[in-house]
Formats: structure tokens, C-alpha cells, sequence
């Protein structure tokens, strides 16, 4: 959704998930048919490939492609997960690396949680970039990825192919620097074919925590927003930056209406009332005139109260299916399949699509000046 919000044409979606796969084709998506004409236009439809990627042949795109996009999976590297690393049968980027061999793509972009930047797992994600910089350096059967890194060490100081070598380049951003409304941390790593000579920075962040403060100290927050509390924050007021203010939760779902329980909310899809909300140790709700938290692939399983909010009265419930997608950003007409309890996981699983679109268009816009 975000790289085509970016304008770039979606010749093929992979994805194992079924669930998620429903998803896509209830909105965007159909069936990839080899022997059929490819999309040439922004409406025609996401060719879909269900089923693990390792099964997946990509030479049939080879030159075609500006762009490889990946979500690899987090779980080998998150602060929540195994922290298995590339021991982790999930660990996909080997795979997003033959992607990248078999399409030659322009540029690449990837994503991931913060987790992959611990000291723990620094040497392998030195090797994921050398990897990226190099794909075409192939490992071999057998070969460890520490005896392959030193190949790469030794291959990229020599010039190399540079139709076969990518500039890469990794920053770990905040969504809601970049007007999203909610603090969700994640590695993004992107790379442009050497060849190119493209010459590319990370976006800069067009929101700030210190104005927001600044918003809410002096009452403008409060004239979007007249049922939330005048702020007091005790201290020196932040400086200007020049920036907006962080968009918060309220900002999210204040056009919302209340949620009944169990009942889906007419004029909306996916808006209905949760019951059992409660607050515990370890379990913070949401508040309304901060981001919200960062939405997690779970839904009562989690800790941190990342699907509660705390209403005004003080009362909480439960943040509804329709929220939670306001909060990651996807417009209010796309359909998640599934029970509850996957179209959460679904969303927490997923980029915000504002972000995503940002560094899209970026990436968009250096191809088509170079």
C-alpha cells in the first residue's frame, strides 16, 4: 500500500501468511498468473504469490524491476522473540538477497526491528549489509556466513561490477518523526544499484516530541482538541525546531464515534467494541495526547497495553480493529480478513503506510532524477 501510494507498480507480492494473503486480495491483490500480461498501469491489480518465498522464481523479471521491497520477518531479532538471529529458520535474508540477484533490481528497501541493531547480533548485521552491497558474491553450499563475510570484506574492496554492487545505507527511524501517530522504532536499510551513481539521503523527519509539548503547552492542541486537558509540563519549554508536533491518538480517532461492544459501528468497517480492558503492572494504556504505542503483532497476549486507551473519564477499553489502523495509517476502506485476533496481528505485522510512502517517494524521486 505505501510503494504504491509512492507510485511504483507492483509487478509481484509474495507473501506465506493466509491470512494476510485474504487481506490483499479482499482490497488490491489477485492471483499471479506467469503466462498473463504484467500490470502497466497503477489500477491494475497486485499479481500475488501465496506461499513461502523460498519456492518463488524471480529471473523472469530480470531488468524490469526498479524496486525490491522486503518486511523480513523480525522475529529472529526482536526484543520480544527467540533472539535467535541467523540461526532462526525465519531468518529470511538470504532470500531477499536472491530477489535482488535474480531481478537486478535499481534500488532496494528494507525493514526491520530495532532488535537487529543489539551488540549481540552487530556482526551479522554488518555481514546483512555486505551481503546487500555485494549479492551477487554468492555464499555456496556449506559455507559459513563468517567465512562468507570475510569474502565480502576481501570482494568489496575491489571496484567490482557496478551494475552488481549496491550503495547501502541504514537508519533507524521513529514513524512518528514522519507524522505518524505512533512511536514505533524500526531499522530501514536502503540501497541503490552503483551503477546509478545516485546520490540519496535518508528523508528528514518533518515532526518533533519538543512540538507537540509546545502545542499543547500553549493551548493550540487544545483548539483542534477542546475535550483534552490543558497541558502542564513542568521545565523549560522545548525550543523551536521548526517542525510539526508529533500527531497523537486523539489526532488518530477523534472523528471516530464510541465503539459498541460487539457490534460493528454502521459507516465503518472493523469498528466494533472489545470487552475485558483492564490495567496491571507492566501493562500502561494508551494515552489519547501522546502517540500511541507501538502496535505489536498481538492482541491480549501482549504486554505493555499496547491495544488499550485510557478514555478522558479514565475509564479504558479496548482500542478497536478500525483504530488500530488509523494508528498504523491505512485508509479507513481497506479490509482486513480474518478473525479479530489476525487482522490485530496482521496491522502489528505490518509498516505504517504513511512512513512507508515517504521513504517510497524518496526513493521514487532520486530514480527518476538520475
Amino acid at each position: 500500500m505505501a510503494l504504491h501510494a509512492a507510485r511504483f507498480r507492483h509487478l509481484l507480492l509474495n507473501e506465506s501468511n493466509h491470512r494476510a494473503c485474504a487481506t490483499l486480495r479482499a482490497n488490491s491483490a489477485v492471483d499471479y498468473v506467469a503466462d498473463e500480461a504484467q500490470p502497466v498501469t497503477l489500477t491494475d491489480p497486485w499479481p500475488l504469490v501465496e506461499g513461502g518465498i523460498e519456492q518463488v522464481d524471480f529471473t523472469p523479471f530480470v531488468g524490469e524491476v526498479d524496486l525490491v521491497a522486503g518486511g523480513v520477518p523480525c522475529q529472529p531479532f526482536s526484543l520480544g522473540g527467540a533472539h535467535r538471529g541467523h540461526l532462526d529458520e525465519r531468518n529470511l535474508w538470504p532470500e531477499f538477497n536472491r530477489c535482488v540477484r535474480q531481478t537486478r533490481p535499481l534500488a532496494i528497501i528494507a525493514e526491520n526491528v530495532r532488535g537487529l541493531l543489539r551488540p549481540s547480533f552487530e556482526p551479522y548485521f554488518d555481514y546483512i549489509r555486505r551481503e546487500l552491497a555485494a549479492p551477487f558474491e554468492q555464499r555456496v553450499d556449506g559455507e559459513s556466513w563468517q567465512d562468507h563475510d570475510r569474502r565480502l570484506l576481501k570482494a568489496l574492496k575491489s571496484d567490482g561490477d557496478p551494475t552488481e554492487r549496491y550503495d547501502v545505507a541504514f537508519k533507524l527511524v521513529n514513524a512518528a518523526d514522519y507524522g505518524v501517530p505512533q512511536n514505533r522504532w524500526r531499522v530501514v536499510l536502503v540501497g541503490f544499484r552503483k551503477d546509478l551513481n545516485v546520490e540519496w539521503n535518508f528523508p528528514k523527519q518533518t515532526h518533533s516530541s519538543g512540538a507537540l509539548v509546545r502545542s499543547q503547552i500553549s493551548g493550540a492542541y487544545q483548539s483542534r482538541h477542546p475535550s483534552a486537558a490543558l497541558e502542564e509540563h513542568p521545565g523549560v519549554t522545548p525550543p523551536e525546531d521548526g517542525l510539526k508536533p508529533w500527531l497523537t491518538l486523539r489526532d488518530a480517532i477523534h472523528d471516530l464515534p464510541e465503539p459498541e461492544l460487539r457490534k460493528e459501528t454502521p459507516g465503518y468497517i472493523h469498528h466494533v467494541g472489545w470487552p475485558g480492558a483492564r490495567e496491571y503492572p507492566g501493562h500502561r494504556p494508551n494515552d489519547l495526547d501522546r502517540p500511541a504505542k507501538t502496535v505489536k503483532a498481538g492482541v491480549h497476549g501482549v504486554p505493555g497495553g499496547e491495544s488499550v486507551l485510557r478514555r478522558d473519564d479514565g475509564s479504558l477499553r479496548y482500542l478497536t480493529v478500525r483504530e488500530v489502523a488509523r494508528i498504523m495509517t491505512f485508509p479507513d476502506d481497506w479490509r482486513l480478513e480474518g478473525p479479530r485476533g489476525e487482522q490485530m496481528r496482521q496491522l502489528g505485522n505490518a509498516v505504517p503506510v504513511e512512513l512507508g510512502r515517504i521513504m517510497g517517494t524518496s526513493i521514487a524521486n532520486a530514480l527518476a532524477s538520475r
